[in-house]
């Protein structure tokens, strides 16, 4: 009985959301057609708004932080809100230039017009977080989605709790909801966000559900933009500085105690110098989270976000040992206290699960290389994935990974800053995403470029019809020298 009384109040709730969440939508209907109209001071007004509510809200964020993941205030501020602050005063400074109509030239069949490209907001927008970092993934969005003069709903991850009710206050603080939205709760409130007809969604998350996402978005023809993720490659070659290297790379393999989508997922290392790089690797991890007894003690690492992940990351850990793997330090678990610590792994065989699988964890497979070709064999044999790191001072061996791989983005000499460079566009390809964001590129990401052409010299009237001969001979010209 007690089943059944369950299963009906769920539903009843599920109705009740669906509800609230289709009157939000019609909502925004007239907000996204009003906001067609709107200039550059109205929005740089919004996002200023929101920048403040950020900052006002710091120690909250911090707090949330630590709660959902035990994450330290230093890497809340400098993963979670500086990131969001650089994207509003990128937006703040340079929207001016971003809204301008853009004039170009005519073209040969076009002699005669002008030509622009105008941007218009696409509408209605969804912004679908992930849990690693809800905050700067759900915020930094969104600067792009006001920039460009949107109504948005966020849906964050019900994984981070604590995270999403500080995103709920300070959007509360600053938008009414025909503006701005947020809608917390499990998949299904996802799931009935995604049977809406929006403009755009903008999502960021694993390819699985990358792929579920892009095939709600085509029942409505809406563009999407993916930013997905993969098994990010890195490559250190004999010529590397071994010490920078190990340093850079497992600051960004273990912040966020390796739940990051462009961390390194695995190192490929030159024969010659592997011994002395995992030596460099020990070393910096020591000098890091303490030694490796104490490292479970230590107060900057994070935990990974619930013990269903954490006993996920365990299973890639058990099979790769079972499969002959050798723990070259780490490997230390603790499910119940979501704690897995920093983890070294040499000697892994092809067919361990954590060689296929995204590992978005503490672990660090190391694998020895002799022949640079094979190693770019394995890579092209993957499927594309989100960042590529090289650490090498021969220029030659840079050129030769750069021209014979793909990868969303590229770093030479350093790891994840990619996502840091507000001038570049963030992205995948293929597996690892569709289309980019941040910045200008985030603009453009929930814009639509329209493309005007305006007449003043009539030269159509040329091809009116009736047809006569002189009309084929200059079709028949134009075809020789368009």
């Amino acid at each position: 009985m007690n089943a059944i009384v369950n299963e009906a109040t769920a539903e009843l709730e599920c109705d009740q959301i669906k509800s609230e969440i289709q009157r939000v939508f019609e909502q925004q209907r007239a907000t996204a057609l009003h906001l067609r109209q709107s200039g550059k001071a109205e929005r740089v007004a919004k996002i200023r708004k929101l920048k403040a509510a950020v900052l006002a809200n710091r120690e909250a964020i911090i707090a949330a932080g630590f709660a959902d993941f035990g994450k330290p205030a230093a890497e809340v501020e400098l993963t979670e809100i500086l990131p969001v602050i650089a994207e509003a005063n990128d937006a703040i400074r340079k929207l001016g230039s971003w809204m301008k109509p853009k004039k170009v030239w005519p073209s040969r069949l076009s002699v005669g017009t002008q030509g622009y490209t105008q941007y218009e907001p696409k509408g209605r927008v969804l912004i679908v977080a992930p849990w690693n970092y809800p905050v700067n993934l759900s915020l930094g969005p969104l600067v792009s989605a006001l920039a460009a003069g949107n109504a948005v709903i966020i849906k964050p991850s019900e994984m981070t709790p604590h995270a999403s009710a500080v995103i709920d206050k300070i959007l509360r603080e600053v938008f009414a909801e025909d503006e701005v939205a947020l809608f917390e709760g499990p998949a299904s409130v996802a799931q009935a966000l995604l049977e809406l007809p929006f403009d755009h969604i903008f999502f960021t998350g694993s390819p699985a559900v990358g792929k579920i996402v892009m095939a709600a978005a085509a029942k409505h023809l809406t563009s999407v933009t993916l930013e997905l993720g993969g098994k990010s490659p890195t490559i250190v070659d004999d010529t590397a500085d071994l010490a920078a290297a190990a340093r850079n790379i497992l600051w960004a393999k273990f912040t966020n105690n390796g739940q990051t989508c462009i961390a390194p997922d695995h190192v490929y290392v030159h024969a010659s110098v592997k011994d002395a790089f995992l030596q460099h690797c020990i070393a910096a991890l020591e000098d890091a989270y303490g030694k490796e007894a104490e490292q479970a003690e230590s107060p900057f690492l994070a935990r990974i976000v619930n013990e269903r992940h954490a006993e996920r990351v365990k299973v890639l850990l058990d099979d790769a040992k079972a499969r002959g793997a050798r723990v070259v330090t780490g490997g230390q678990v603790d499910t119940g206290l979501r704690y897995i610590a920093p983890t070294l792994i040499d000697d892994i065989p092809d067919d361990a699960k954590i060689m296929s699988e995204e590992i978005f964890g503490p672990l660090l497979p190391i694998i020895s290389f002799t022949d640079l070709d094979t190693v770019i064999a394995r890579i092209n044999a993957d499927p594309k994935p989100l960042a590529l790191y090289v650490w090498s001072r021969k220029q030659a061996n840079i050129d030769k990974i750069m021209q014979q791989t793909t990868s969303g983005g590229a770093c030479i000499n350093h790891c994840v800053v990619q996502f840091l460079h507000g001038n570049l566009p963030f992205g995948g390809v293929n597996n690892s995403g569709i289309g980019s964001g941040h910045g200008h590129y985030g603009f453009l990401a929930f814009s639509h470029e329209r493309a005007v052409v305006r007449g003043r010299i009539m030269l159509a009237k040329m091809f009116y019809p009736p047809y006569t001969a002189t009309t084929r001979k200059l079709i028949s010209l134009f075809i020789k020298t368009v």
